[in-house]
């Protein structure tokens, strides 16, 4: 067997199994909100402080997480990441207070971000094929929301809250353990480089403004404001729209994260066939149709086709996330990529409360119908790009 080949299916499996542990460790909170509440005689609206204070600084992670990463290289932060996630899950769980919960909740926010976007310039070192190994890594994500939440309640309901959320450091250890045997050293890109100069605002403001970061960027913000809304109401919808029982819904949100997670390798392999621009507009296509076919909703066959296409949808970020490497130079990659991903995630992390808030006002049909509209703007954009050759 080549060797070459042998060390990348390694880092790409452990990148992989990182991301599984710090998306883990996030997720196996919301099933035991209620019982968080009760044990501290506390409320939802503090628990949906702490949750909204984990992702916000999860997403303001990814830029400094690159920049220490061009410092001292990936591979240090990325052990940083896998073990600071197990000790803030392991206090966590011991939370003696509702606001020493909160904080800790948003520390937990913080070390997880630091592996994302230091972990995808680690596989560009790494992989030719790019589109390819995003994918794969991405799947570590909805792999965790399928296993997470179920096992979390079920811990829960057997023994304890905490140990449900002490599940975070469970599954970090040994992955820590094997990224830190298996994994080499990388080289810092900037090592002598002073961190004062790589968070200067006039850089920052410079790469933010090229345009073919921009238009990524934007196409960025759209589909993940999609995303996380997606991910925030879908089982609602699926209850108060379509009339489903709890139980069917439950199911069907299980559906969409497998069939995204399936989906994510083959999207980026698709990307570096025939390019970033078509697979991601197909991705918003499937969108689309997907989430039509959920407003429409007449039977459980055409849910069930309309779950198949949303998932696969959702799964833009392999195809539209190398594009920001394809235009970013081998020693702006770290920084370069945490920065836009944080402008992104920032910006975007407001889905949840907007569509909340539209579902309130307009109902479920107009809350969904935003997703269309903004899925058509990320089609219409890329066609138009395309089409006049605008260079975006």
């Amino acid at each position: 067997m080549d060797r070459r080949w042998e060390y990348q299916t390694t880092v790409v499996v452990l990148c992989t199994l990182a991301f599984f542990a710090t998306m883990v460790a996030r997720l196996v909170i919301s099933p035991v909100v209620p019982d968080v509440v009760d044990a501290f005689d506390s409320s939802n609206s503090m628990i949906g402080l702490a949750l909204t204070g984990l992702w916000m600084a999860y997403a303001c992670a990814q830029f400094p997480s690159g920049v220490l990463a061009g410092r001292y290289g990936e591979r240090v932060v990325i052990l940083a990441a896998i073990g600071l996630t197990a000790v803030a899950s392991t206090l966590l769980a011991l939370s003696p207070s509702m606001p020493v919960f909160i904080v800790l909740t948003i520390v937990l926010g913080v070390v997880a971000g630091l592996h994302y976007s230091v972990a995808t310039t680690l596989l560009t070192r790494e992989f030719d094929n790019v589109g390819t190994a995003i994918g794969l890594h991405n799947s570590g994500a909805p792999l965790a929301g399928l296993l997470a939440p179920i096992v979390a309640a079920a811990v829960s309901a057997w023994i304890d809250w905490r140990v449900s959320i002490a599940l975070g450091a469970l599954v970090a250890l040994p992955i820590f353990a094997l990224f830190a045997s298996n994994v080499r050293p990388t080289e810092p890109r900037r090592p002598d480089q002073p961190l004062s100069e790589r968070f200067a605002l006039g850089p920052v403001v410079q790469l933010l403004s090229r345009p073919q970061i921009a238009f990524t960027a934007l196409l960025a913000i759209l589909c993940e404001f999609v995303w996380q809304a997606t991910a925030s109401f879908l089982p609602t919808f699926l209850i108060a729209h379509l009339g489903y029982s709890t139980g069917l819904a439950s199911a069907l949100f299980s559906a969409y994260f497998v069939v995204h997670g399936v989906t994510q390798p083959g999207i980026g392999a698709l990307s570096d066939r025939f390019g970033r621009e078509v697979v991601t507009a197909v991705c918003a296509a499937f969108g689309i149709g997907g989430y039509g076919l959920l407003l429409a909703g007449p039977s459980l066959g055409v849910t069930l086709l309309a779950i198949l296409l949303v998932g696969t949808g959702m799964s833009w970020s392999a195809a539209l996330l190398p594009r920001f490497m394809d235009n970013l130079s081998a020693e702006e990659r770290s920084a370069g990529f945490g920065l836009v991903r944080t402008t992104y995630m920032v910006i975007s992390a407001t889905g949840s409360a907007v569509v909340g808030a539209i579902a309130d006002l307009a109902g479920w049909s107009a809350a969904f119908g935003v997703f269309v509209v903004f899925l058509s703007l990320v089609c219409a954009a890329l066609i138009v790009n395309r089409t006049f050759d605008l260079g975006l």
